[in-house]
């Protein structure tokens, strides 16, 4: 998946997706009806229950115009508990309640012999193609977008992208994973974006302002869309050299034209499958990282996957009208209309 284009010098993984990263795995529960075009997509990081085996994990806000929840105790502890959760700005609420749901009937435990639990929900705002006034996003949505996850996944208007535009084109779900050896071991680094961002006069594409070459009449409005990644490895690092790789992703969301706008939300989430914390450990961990003099290598697979995943949900993305009849057309219709 991801795109056929070269980005960067490092080798793409197998599937270049985010779940090369071994373990993960990508569900949507798609809504597409007239007015109603929106959905949810969780990342399960883990075939294990993640509650009682916690990933290292770290967050960072590139621009806080949002409402996900779960930030403030992963910066605080630096661990990942739950899967992540992605949806519309006014369902956080419901995929909230319905991730609190799922991991209370897999952990009977919690809220009786040990503490509650911190879930991860992240959105964007797809007000222009969906009535998000209707919360049409149900806890079912959420059980099924869970149900669903796989290591093979669609890309594009699916999902928690269904109704989000990117550069005023069709945007969504994106995709692609690096390859890179430390010691010569090999790991792998892939990320996931769900973008909303962006004007089209914007976009750059192999150095060239994409819109000088493919004419194209837009609202022009002002960007108060955002844009979620996710960046996951099985290298080994700390909760604070996970840190360093999430502000890493504005190297790749930057080389593709974003400026970061006022009204644009920008979240990173980062986790390492390498490190586990049992839930009930005690006292000393041992936890294994690797040298900061050898961080640049993962600093360079950030932007360019990140670079490629948002490309990835530009070029997957198919063309969509939904409410009153507003259409956001995909990048491949807009090249088709210029040839």
């Amino acid at each position: 998946m991801g795109i056929d284009k070269k980005i960067g010098h490092l080798k793409k993984g197998k599937l270049n997706l985010i779940t090369d990263v071994k373990g993960i795995k990508i569900g949507h529960k798609t809504l597409a009806n007239g007015n109603i075009q929106t959905g949810v997509t969780a990342i399960v990081p883990t075939e294990n229950n993640i509650f009682k085996e916690k990933f290292l994990c770290a967050s960072y806000v590139i621009n806080g115009f949002g409402k996900s929840v779960g930030l403030v105790q992963v910066d605080e502890l630096g661990t990942l508990e739950t899967p992540i959760i992605l949806t519309n700005t006014l369902s956080v609420g419901t995929a909230l309640t319905a991730l609190v749901k799922y991991m209370l009937k897999n952990n009977p435990e919690i809220g009786e012999s040990t503490g509650t639990v911190n879930p991860i929900v992240l959105e964007c705002n797809d007000m222009r193609l969906n009535d998000i006034r209707a919360l049409n996003i149900k806890e079912e949505d959420v059980f099924d977008a869970i149900k669903d996850a796989d290591s093979i996944f669609e890309e594009g208007a699916v999902g928690a992208g269904r109704g989000m535009k990117c550069y005023e084109l069709k945007g969504g779900i994106g995709s692609s994973s690096r390859v890179f050896e430390i010691d010569g071991k090999e790991y792998t680094l892939g990320s996931l974006v769900m973008t909303n961002h962006g004007k089209y006069n914007e976009l750059v594409i192999d150095g060239e302002y994409f819109s000088d070459k493919y004419p194209h009449k837009v609202l022009n409005e002002k960007d108060k869309g955002s844009v979620i990644t996710i960046l996951a490895t099985d290298a080994p690092l700390s909760s604070r050299q996970l840190k360093r790789l999430a502000k890493r992703a504005v190297a790749g969301l930057c080389r593709n034209g974003s400026y970061i706008s006022n009204g644009s939300g920008e979240i990173v989430i980062a986790f390492s499958t390498a490190n586990i914390i049992k839930h009930d450990s005690k006292e000393i961990l041992n936890l294994k990282s690797i040298s900061d003099d050898t961080i640049d290598l993962l600093f360079t697979a950030v932007g360019d996957s990140v670079c490629e995943s948002v490309l990835s949900s530009l070029y997957h993305a198919e063309t969509v009208v939904g409410k009153n009849g507003f259409t956001v057309y995909s990048i491949k219709d807009v090249i088709k209309k210029n040839l």
